[in-house]
Protein backbone atom coordinates (compact mmCIF):
# COMPACT_ATOMS: atom_id res chain seq x y z
CA UNK A 1 0.00 0.00 0.00
CA UNK A 2 1.62 3.62 -0.85
CA UNK A 3 1.59 6.08 1.65
CA UNK A 4 0.92 9.99 1.31
CA UNK A 5 1.67 12.30 3.10
CA UNK A 6 -1.73 15.32 3.22
CA UNK A 7 -0.01 18.60 4.51
CA UNK A 8 -2.89 21.40 5.03
CA UNK A 9 -3.04 24.05 7.98
CA UNK A 10 -6.82 22.90 7.65
CA UNK A 11 -8.56 20.24 9.05
CA UNK A 12 -11.25 20.14 6.64
CA UNK A 13 -9.42 19.99 3.79
CA UNK A 14 -7.11 17.17 5.17
CA UNK A 15 -9.71 14.44 5.94
CA UNK A 16 -11.86 15.47 2.77
CA UNK A 17 -8.64 14.52 1.11
CA UNK A 18 -7.64 11.71 3.00
CA UNK A 19 -10.93 10.35 2.31
CA UNK A 20 -10.58 10.94 -1.11
CA UNK A 21 -6.72 9.02 -1.39
CA UNK A 22 -7.99 5.83 0.59
CA UNK A 23 -10.81 5.22 -1.66
CA UNK A 24 -7.81 5.21 -4.50
CA UNK A 25 -6.08 2.75 -2.11
CA UNK A 26 -3.34 4.93 -0.52
CA UNK A 27 -2.65 4.79 3.21
CA UNK A 28 -3.00 8.41 4.32
CA UNK A 29 -1.06 10.10 6.81
CA UNK A 30 -1.60 13.89 8.01
CA UNK A 31 0.61 17.43 9.21
CA UNK A 32 -0.78 20.72 9.71
CA UNK A 33 2.00 22.86 8.68
CA UNK A 34 5.44 21.89 6.90
CA UNK A 35 7.66 21.59 10.36
CA UNK A 36 5.66 18.68 11.22
CA UNK A 37 5.59 17.24 7.01
CA UNK A 38 9.61 17.69 7.21
CA UNK A 39 9.74 16.18 10.87
CA UNK A 40 7.55 13.12 9.29
CA UNK A 41 9.89 12.72 6.04
CA UNK A 42 13.41 12.79 8.36
CA UNK A 43 11.45 9.55 9.68
CA UNK A 44 9.67 8.00 6.88
CA UNK A 45 9.88 9.25 3.44
CA UNK A 46 6.06 8.96 2.22
CA UNK A 47 5.41 7.69 -1.94
CA UNK A 48 3.51 10.90 -2.78
CA UNK A 49 3.00 14.52 -1.03
CA UNK A 50 0.02 16.66 -1.10
CA UNK A 51 1.12 19.68 0.33
CA UNK A 52 -0.88 23.44 0.65
CA UNK A 53 1.47 26.54 0.11
CA UNK A 54 0.27 28.96 2.84
CA UNK A 55 0.65 27.55 5.81
CA UNK A 56 1.99 28.92 9.76
CA UNK A 57 5.02 28.08 11.02
CA UNK A 58 6.56 26.59 7.55
CA UNK A 59 4.98 27.51 4.35
CA UNK A 60 4.79 24.72 1.74
CA UNK A 61 7.81 26.10 -0.74
CA UNK A 62 10.37 25.80 2.47
CA UNK A 63 8.69 22.53 2.78
CA UNK A 64 9.43 20.94 -0.65
CA UNK A 65 13.34 22.72 -0.16
CA UNK A 66 14.42 21.46 2.64
CA UNK A 67 12.64 17.80 2.04
CA UNK A 68 14.16 17.21 -1.34
CA UNK A 69 17.36 18.04 0.79
CA UNK A 70 17.03 14.99 2.48
CA UNK A 71 18.90 12.01 1.86
CA UNK A 72 17.03 10.22 -0.26
CA UNK A 73 14.89 13.35 -0.84
CA UNK A 74 14.06 13.75 -4.57
CA UNK A 75 11.64 10.17 -4.26
CA UNK A 76 8.21 11.24 -2.93
CA UNK A 77 6.25 12.61 -5.56
CA UNK A 78 5.07 16.45 -4.56
CA UNK A 79 2.07 18.21 -5.29
CA UNK A 80 1.56 21.58 -4.35
CA UNK A 81 -2.69 21.72 -3.50
CA UNK A 82 -3.32 25.35 -3.22
CA UNK A 83 -5.40 28.41 -4.34
CA UNK A 84 -2.19 30.01 -5.56
CA UNK A 85 -2.65 30.82 -9.41
CA UNK A 86 0.26 32.93 -10.33
CA UNK A 87 1.92 31.83 -12.78
CA UNK A 88 5.13 32.70 -11.29
CA UNK A 89 4.76 31.23 -8.00
CA UNK A 90 3.66 28.10 -9.21
CA UNK A 91 6.64 28.48 -11.34
CA UNK A 92 8.56 28.81 -8.45
CA UNK A 93 7.15 25.78 -7.01
CA UNK A 94 7.91 23.53 -9.32
CA UNK A 95 11.36 24.56 -9.66
CA UNK A 96 11.72 24.10 -5.93
CA UNK A 97 11.14 20.52 -6.53
CA UNK A 98 7.36 19.88 -6.65
CA UNK A 99 6.30 17.32 -9.39
CA UNK A 100 3.11 18.96 -10.13
CA UNK A 101 0.11 21.13 -8.65
CA UNK A 102 -3.59 21.50 -8.34
CA UNK A 103 -5.85 24.44 -7.46
CA UNK A 104 -8.20 24.18 -4.06
CA UNK A 105 -11.22 23.76 -4.52
CA UNK A 106 -10.79 19.78 -5.81
CA UNK A 107 -12.66 16.90 -6.23
CA UNK A 108 -11.90 13.09 -6.64
CA UNK A 109 -11.78 13.34 -10.47
CA UNK A 110 -8.46 16.04 -10.07
CA UNK A 111 -6.96 13.52 -7.49
CA UNK A 112 -7.28 10.59 -9.67
CA UNK A 113 -6.04 12.14 -12.49
CA UNK A 114 -2.92 13.53 -10.62
CA UNK A 115 -2.58 10.54 -9.04
CA UNK A 116 -2.12 8.37 -12.76
CA UNK A 117 -0.05 11.32 -13.90
CA UNK A 118 2.34 10.49 -11.05
CA UNK A 119 2.49 6.73 -11.64
CA UNK A 120 0.86 6.69 -8.05
CA UNK A 121 -2.36 4.45 -9.06
CA UNK A 122 -2.98 2.47 -12.74
CA UNK A 123 -5.89 4.42 -15.35
CA UNK A 124 -6.98 1.00 -14.56
CA UNK A 125 -8.72 1.50 -11.05
CA UNK A 126 -12.01 1.99 -10.75
CA UNK A 127 -12.48 2.79 -8.04
CA UNK A 128 -13.25 6.26 -5.60
CA UNK A 129 -16.07 8.26 -5.40
CA UNK A 130 -15.23 9.23 -9.25
CA UNK A 131 -16.13 5.90 -11.37
CA UNK A 132 -16.04 5.80 -15.20
CA UNK A 133 -19.15 5.52 -17.25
Amino acid sequence: MKLCLVVDDSHVVRQVLCRILEEFGLKCQEAENGLRAYEFCQKTLPDIIFLDWNMPIMNGLECVEKIRDLENGTSPIIVFCTTENDLALISRGMKAGANEYIMKPFDSQVIRTKLIQTGIISKNLKTGFYHEG
